[in-house]
């Protein structure tokens, strides 16, 4: 079973690396810092101001960036019968999903970690800032990932999936943007337990939600 669980992982990280699935890892690094460059643009060059903002401004480009893969994530396997398949072969669909998800995870979460550093410069961020803001990720990006896969699940079988996707994961994502970045605001790092309960939660739940709602979608 382990080595039929690396099989998977390796297929589904290989397609959503190269963009079989959805926007592949590029587009999501680059709207991620796309938004690093243009906010100062918008707020001015003021480096108290940006030190000040600019720690939430990439927790929300964290946030639009996740959001960017979902299209997909799903929708083709549910299309082209690949969960009939690994069903046919005694395998649930919480198996397979939650090697989609820690695929879905590897594919974003660790580029968008390593770009905070150049968005740090960008933002005049302060380095106890960036420390914050590193570790609130590192502990936030698994729970967007398994929101990510539950939306994508819940919607996959949808003609207008993509656009509820993005509507759905906004409100769904909010506990941890709202704790990740009050950590930053209140310099708190014990703040960031919370994101990380969250996103463990989020995580134990994901696969369970998400095979139901490809059961739901392949009997229907």
């Amino acid at each position: 079973m382990s080595s039929t669980f690396a099989t998977l992982l390796t297929r589904d990280l290989r397609n959503l690396l190269t963009g079989a699935h959805g926007a592949g890892a590029a587009l999501p690094l680059l709207f991620f810092l796309s938004i690093a460059m243009l906010y100062p643009f918008a707020v001015g060059p003021n480096p108290t101001v940006l030190a000040k903002t600019g720690g939430g401004v990439v927790w929300i480009a964290a946030l639009l960036a996740a959001i960017l893969p979902l299209d997909g994530l799903i929708s083709r396997d549910l299309e082209t019968g690949f969960f009939d398949q690994f069903k046919l072969r005694g395998m649930s669909e919480e198996w397979v999903m939650s090697a989609r998800l820690l695929a879905h995870w590897l594919s974003f979460g660790p580029l968008l970690i390593l770009a905070c550093f150049p968005a740090a410069a960008l933002l005049a961020l302060e380095q106890e800032t960036v420390r914050l803001l590193v570790l609130g990720l590192l502990a936030g990006t698994p729970g967007l990932a398994a929101v990510g896969i539950i939306i994508a699940a819940l919607t996959a079988s949808l003609r207008s999936g993509a656009a509820l996707a993005g509507l759905l994961l906004i409100p769904l994502a909010l506990p941890i943007l709202i704790f990740g970045a009050g950590a930053l605001g209140r310099n708190d790092p014990a703040t960031l337990g919370f994101v990380g309960a969250i996103s463990l939660l989020l995580v134990a739940i994901a696969p369970f939600a998400a095979g139901a709602s490809i059961r739901a979608a392949r009997e229907g």
